[in-house]
């Protein structure tokens, strides 16, 4: 029987020591944070791991930060990452940045890197653009690389715009800049004109962070892309001319084939007019108005007029035997 006592005894206090986390109880005083017991017992009835609160609160409590577990629990039950608010409050108190525990827990379930942002306050990150390629007003391209050192702006991280908008206006600034030159020789002269352009044209605007320098790591020489614009025009060009060249020959074609026919068209007319003549002179005969003596008058005239025909081509080879009537 004591035996059973002393096994029931042993079970009841294990699922109370389960229950309660008497030793977080001990840690939390003995770092002198008050934490009652019945406040532990509280976290589990609301489901909150009490480790995940009073961890942090003994964390925040020896770096002389005053935060509550009321302000802990409530940024655990939205799904916040307690333990990492604290380590970027505790990392701006010692940089001497002004942090409030609100504003750090409102960046954290933003979906931001609080601690990474403090830690980006204090130590500034560079940004590598990918290349850029920009044309200067003389055609030659400039592929160029930049290198953008940023700040955080803990007072935008909520709401403000990311690394891809930053790289992107830099883009957009350079081709901007390149793209007023006159020639590639200024940039490659002075390319701290490019980053000084770009950097007063005030791009961290609306963004997390602030843009502390722009530099040009590299610029290379590409391709003459104006002399092969004008090389592409003078191609297009020589293809319409050609075009228009071979729609005017075909036009001209079109107009020797219609004349050709108007031509045949009128031959065939005078050899309808000349097929009258032997019918007109039947008719006059008959009707007495052309006289026997006549008509052999008209005959010898035109045997003369063949005779002198022949005796021409006779003496000039080159004509056509047979000309076309």
């Amino acid at each position: 029987m004591p035996i059973i006592l002393l096994a029931l005894a042993f079970i009841l206090i294990s699922i109370v020591f389960t229950f309660i986390p008497v030793g977080l109880w001990i840690s939390a005083l003995a770092a002198g944070v008050n934490v009652g017991i019945f406040t532990l017992i509280g976290m589990r009835l609301r489901r909150v791991t009490p480790s995940r609160i009073v961890n942090p609160l003994i964390k925040a409590h020896k770096a002389g930060l005053h935060v509550t577990t009321a302000q802990l629990e409530a940024h655990y039950l939205a799904g916040g990452n307690v333990d990492k608010v604290i380590n970027a409050l505790i990392a701006a108190e010692r940089a001497a940045i002004p942090l409030q525990f609100e504003r750090a827990a409102a960046i954290d379930l933003a979906g931001r890197d609080v601690l990474e942002a403090v830690q980006m306050s204090v130590n500034p990150k560079v940004i590598e653009t990918p290349i850029v390629s920009a044309v200067a007003k003389n055609g030659i391209e400039l592929r160029v690389k930049a290198r953008v050192t940023v700040r955080a702006n803990i007072d935008r991280l909520v709401g403000g715009a990311g690394e891809e908008t930053i790289i992107a206006r830099v883009g957009e600034g350079i081709v901007t800049s390149i793209g007023s030159s006159q020639s590639h020789e200024q940039v490659l002269e002075n390319p701290d004109m490019v980053s000084r352009t770009v950097l007063a044209k005030g791009l961290d605007s609306g963004t997390a962070f602030e843009i502390l320098s722009i530099d040009i790591a590299d610029v290379d020489v590409g391709k003459n892309i104006g002399a092969q614009l004008q090389t592409d025009q003078a191609e297009a060009d020589k293809r319409i001319a050609q075009a228009k060249a071979e729609e005017r020959r075909a036009m001209a074609v079109a107009k020797e084939q219609e004349m050709i026919a108007y031509v045949q068209e009128m031959r065939a007319k005078v050899v309808e007019a000349e097929s009258e003549v032997p019918r007109a002179l039947a008719g006059a005969l008959k009707e007495g108005k052309l006289g026997v003596m006549d008509y052999y008058n008209m005959q010898n005239i035109m045997a003369d007029t063949s005779m002198r025909d022949n005796i021409a081509r006779s003496s000039n080879p080159n004509t056509d035997p047979n000309p076309k009537k």
